[in-house]
């Protein structure tokens, strides 16, 4: 099976858990009957607050979540599989911060992987936005990968994006797609979401498969939207500009080893001693 069907759904997630699970079970089925075999969501699916105080008083642990139970039980509805890209979530582990969590939903409803955003943004842009999400999210601690019917998925999370030994640690552990849910504001978007996920394909020989937030959200940030498929070579496939809404497109899984057997970097990789400074 070297052909696979996937879709994404780009959405402009507001701060209501009961609306965005009615939202994302409807566009699970919708890309279901259209034919997707895997369906992949944004950063943040569920709820998009920077309102810690608003956000802790509705916060759900992983068991109770209402928005991981519908998107569950739309994949089982409709037997299909979902990379269900993030969710805000309460845990134990975190102590006074939440998680920021995604998971590989299975045709059967269950929940095959999750992973924890390890890289966080704490970021002061030009324009005024600051951002510190590291006061209010624990970083996780493992990359994840996890096998499908088509080959095998690496989970990564928007700012993780900017690190590229992890997705190269995702290649080397045998992933072919490589999953990007993001919540990009629209400066470092505009000018690097494409160049890095283009990036990151090419130097993984990967599918890179980024479902994004788009649009003015209801907690007053903007995202930039833009989500794309990016083939190994580099090309992109896919790009969803900045309207909500879903797409679907077939992929070929046989041009992973094409590009890896063109330029084999990674089977080049070297560990070597970091650089000392010369002293004069």
């Amino acid at each position: 099976m070297s052909r696979l069907a996937l879709a994404l759904l780009q959405t402009t997630t507001g701060t209501d858990p009961a609306v965005e699970a009615a939202a994302l079970a409807a566009g699970v089925a919708r890309m279901a009957a259209a034919g997707a075999e895997i369906i992949f969501t944004p950063e943040m699916s569920g709820r998009l607050d920077r309102d810690r105080k608003r956000l802790a008083a509705g916060i759900y642990t992983e068991a109770d979540d209402p928005v991981l139970a519908a998107v569950r039980a739309a994949a089982a509805a409709h037997s299909c599989w979902v990379q269900l890209g993030s969710l805000a979530l309460a845990d134990p582990a975190a102590g006074d911060r939440f998680v920021n969590r995604g998971f590989l939903i299975g045709p059967d409803g269950a929940v095959r992987a999750r992973y924890d955003k390890i890289h966080l943004f704490d970021v002061d842009l030009p324009g005024g936005e600051r951002y510190r999400e590291s006061a209010a999210y624990a970083p996780g601690e493992a990359a994840a990968v996890a096998d499908l019917p088509w080959g095998r998925l690496g989970m990564t999370i928007c700012y993780d994006l900017r690190f590229p030994p992890l997705f190269n640690q995702l290649a080397a552990a045998g992933a072919s797609v490589i999953a990007v849910p993001a919540a990009f504001t629209r400066p470092t978007g505009e000018a690097h979401w494409e160049v890095l996920l283009r990036a990151r394909a090419i130097e993984t020989g990967c599918f890179i498969v980024a479902a994004a937030q788009t649009g003015r959200h209801a907690d007053g940030r903007a995202t930039w939207g833009h989500s794309l498929v990016v083939a190994p070579w580099g090309e992109v496939l896919l790009d969803m500009g900045e309207e909500a809404g879903e797409a679907l497109l077939e992929i070929d899984l046989e041009r992973v080893a094409q590009a890896r057997g063109r330029v084999p970097s990674l089977g080049h990789a070297r560990s070597f001693a970091p650089p000392r400074p010369v002293l004069s």
